[in-house]
């Protein structure tokens, strides 16, 4: 079953921004946990987002579409990136998740990917 996580932080966090004190370690460990899933074949995709400053949002109200600039909530932590893995079970999925560098300081929400051909 694959499985996304969702990797929220807090984008004003300057000690895991590039230059910031923590940012070398932390890319070290999201380029070690990259190769751990692409190695155990598990890796399905993953990047970073840009941060949530650069986001649209679109609605469509009464036919129209309604753009707004900036993310849908405005949240203490912002989506920041995913990994799609394709793991045996939700376990499995767990146990990457806590993993990821950015579990440390922030927060990875694990959801499981509909399969409307099963």
């Amino acid at each position: 079953m694959q499985y996304m996580l969702l990797i929220y932080g807090d984008e004003k966090n300057s000690d895991y921004q590039p230059g910031g004190p923590n940012f070398d370690a932390m890319m070290g460990g999201y380029m070690a946990f990259t190769k751990e899933v692409q190695e155990a074949n598990v890796m399905v995709a993953g990047d970073p987002l840009q941060d949530s400053h650069t986001a649209t949002t679109v609605s469509v109200r009464d036919g129209k579409a309604q753009i707004t600039d900036g993310p849908f909530a405005e949240t203490k932590e912002q989506l920041g990136g995913y990994y799609i893995l394709d793991c045996k079970n939700l376990d499995e999925a767990l146990g990457y998740a806590a993993k990821i560098p950015s579990a440390a300081y922030g927060r990875v929400e694990v959801r499981p990917i509909m399969d409307f051909d099963n």
